[in-house]
């Protein structure tokens, strides 16, 4: 009988694994735990990960769910946690954590981790924000600790009565797996420029501004659109990637205008290991999102030396430094956010300043090792404590 550790994690579906967990997983296999892995998943997901962690296909879904599909979910999680014996089960993004942190509770699961990535209810208002706070309470009791990605989450989470400090920590400064620096190589920024403009059909010279993440309202994608159109340069070119979110929708008037503008392309969703290429691409990444738990891309647009604008909120403004690595403009502001962008467009001088910064401050606190032994140090603390 194996004398591994055995992990579990859950997220709701595997975009999020693939971009927030799966290194961690894979360190912690060459770190002697017997790792599985569990979402909606498919036969290539499957495939790419087995060679170190197992996994267990479960169907769930993003956004409102029916009591009688939570209700299943739960169950069956709760007997496949009691069936397989996890020494720790960890857990992120808001539904699937729901079930897990209760199945494993039921499973008598010792150590339940609930990774508070994004905290939902902040965006939300009337009845909807009230329903979405006590899933949040329900989540963080059944959890015997929380992992915030931030001090400022941490704080906010502790004001708002969650849980209390002793229950909650912050691994380093912040952040989830970090980036991987050599992915950014700056002596190929011509290049990838080059590339990204000629498939896209885009005159060599324009200014670009970019977004990366999924298309909703949450990410600021309406503020960054009527800010864009704001912008009369003909010389100026928006990029879009990621997917459009059909839970959290943008306006649909936007989203067509958009569609229909020569400035503006939507790339929709790439493979994460194509995301450098783009970022790379950029004059500015444009960030402009409502709640954020650390902000991961703005790690990635920071390492690929660009120089970065998003929202004075918890999260985003503990990854840059307010004019000195990033812009920090209030939240759902289309005004200011448009006069920031207008403004790095025309200083070259401060917007070379904020990306090399960026790159610095990338090398020193996000790099994936550092990142990623925060993490195994910390799992290790919580496996060493089970009694």
């Amino acid at each position: 009988m194996s004398n591994k550790k055995k992990l579990c994690f859950i997220t709701t579906i595997q975009n999020t694994m693939d971009w927030f967990v799966l290194p961690n997983m894979e360190n912690l296999a060459n770190n002697g735990y017997d790792i599985t892995l569990v979402c909606t998943m498919d036969g290539q997901f499957q495939t790419k990960v087995s060679h170190y962690a197992k996994t267990y296909n479960l169907q769930m879904e993003r956004g409102k769910v029916g009591i009688f599909k939570m209700i299943r979910v739960i169950l069956k999680l709760r007997k496949f946690f009691k069936k397989e014996k996890f020494d720790i089960v960890e857990y992120a993004t808001p539904n699937a954590s729901f079930y897990a942190s209760i199945a494993a509770r039921l499973a008598g699961v010792k150590v339940r981790v609930y990774n508070q990535w994004g905290i939902r209810y902040v965006s939300a208002k009337g009845l909807g924000r009230f329903i979405l706070k006590r899933i949040e309470k329900i989540t963080c009791h059944h959890s015997t600790v929380i992992r915030s990605p931030s001090n400022k989450n941490m704080e906010f989470g502790i004001k708002e009565r969650l849980y209390k400090r002793k229950k909650v920590k912050v691994l380093g400064i912040g952040g989830t797996i970090g980036v991987v620096i050599s992915e950014y190589d700056l002596n190929s920024k011509e290049t990838s420029r080059k590339a990204i403009f000629e498939k896209y059909n885009i005159p060599q010279g324009a200014f670009i501004y970019g977004f990366v993440g999924r298309l909703n309202k949450d990410k600021g994608v309406n503020e960054l659109l009527l800010a864009f159109k704001e912008i009369k340069d003909e010389n100026t070119h928006l990029i879009l990637v990621g997917m459009e979110d059909k839970v959290n929708p943008i306006q649909a008037d936007l989203l067509e205008g958009a569609k229909q503008s020569k400035r503006v392309v939507i790339v929709g969703q790439v493979p994460v290991n194509e995301v450098p290429s783009y970022l790379l691409s950029f004059d500015v990444l444009v960030h402009p999102t409502h709640r954020e738990g650390f902000g991961k891309i703005l790690q990635e647009a920071m390492a690929a030396q660009t120089a970065v604008i998003t929202t004075d909120i918890p999260g985003p403004s503990e990854v840059v430094e307010d004019d000195i690595s990033g812009i920090l403009v209030p939240a759902e502001n289309v005004e200011t956010l448009r006069e920031k962008m207008i403004f790095l467009k025309n200083d070259d001088e401060k917007r070379l300043e904020i990306a090399k910064n960026g790159r610095i401050r990338a090398e020193k606190y996000f790099y994936r090792e550092y990142m990623m032994n925060n993490y195994l140090i910390d799992v290790n603390e919580l496996t060493d404590n089970i009694k």
